[in-house]
């Protein structure tokens, strides 16, 4: 993997553990909700924007990092 990919998934990997923590502080069924089903993190950030915007944001560059490195756009 490329140093560029790495940093995208660390940046990716710890948004979502942000989302988790933010979960977890608004209310415990939150944070188990988004371990269990997947997509109650996408219910969360929206009805949660104020505690979510912070992760979702890094989670999001870490997104796009990820694909402009194994895209080869990279180099451009």
């Amino acid at each position: 993997m490329e140093a560029l990919s790495v940093i995208g998934l660390i940046l990716f990997i710890v948004g979502g553990l942000g989302l988790l923590i933010a979960a977890f502080k608004t209310n415990i069924l939150w944070g188990l909700g988004i371990i269990v089903v997947a997509p109650t993190a996408l219910v969360f950030t929206v009805l949660h924007w104020d505690a979510a915007k912070n992760p979702f944001l890094l989670q999001l560059l870490g997104f796009v990092i990820i694909f402009i490195s194994t895209n080869g756009l990279a180099s451009l």
